[in-house]
């Protein structure tokens, strides 16, 4: 329930992973895919699936999904990540499916918008970007 920047992960390479909501069939797919990869990941790297969902309702599914290696963060009360980052849908107050890769000293090296809500990212990319990033 506290504000979380990019400060809570200076010195970390970071994969920002914005879905719809957790709840739908794409995102969930998603999800479980980056926790399956970070738990390849060093102890350097961290992914972070942000999504509108209240913060209840990502650590119900999580739990009951299993999810316990990427970590989820609500935009649900000010809408901070996907106003910031371009990714809100504000008809809909929900955020489009992006990744975005942020290297150890908080620049963004890796950005994919995708472009329909049903697809998934392109998996590859975003963790070939995640390495270079971790260096």
């Amino acid at each position: 329930m506290a504000p979380v920047g990019l400060a809570n992960y200076a010195g970390l390479a970071l994969a920002l992973v914005s879905v719809p909501s957790l709840d739908t069939p794409t995102c969930a797919i998603e999800t479980r895919r980056f926790n399956a990869e970070a738990a390849k990941l060093g102890t350097g790297v961290r992914i972070l699936t942000i999504s509108m969902d209240l913060p209840f309702a990502q650590k119900r599914w999580c739990g009951a999904m299993g999810i316990d290696k990427v970590e989820t963060l609500s935009d649900h009360r000010e809408a901070s990540f996907g106003l910031n980052y371009g990714v809100l849908i504000k008809e809909l107050r929900l955020l489009a499916r992006a990744v975005f890769v942020v290297d150890k000293s908080g620049s963004v090296t890796y950005a994919e918008l995708v472009r329909e809500l049903a697809d998934e990212p392109n998996y590859d990319g975003v963790l070939a970007a995640l390495a270079l990033a971790a260096g």
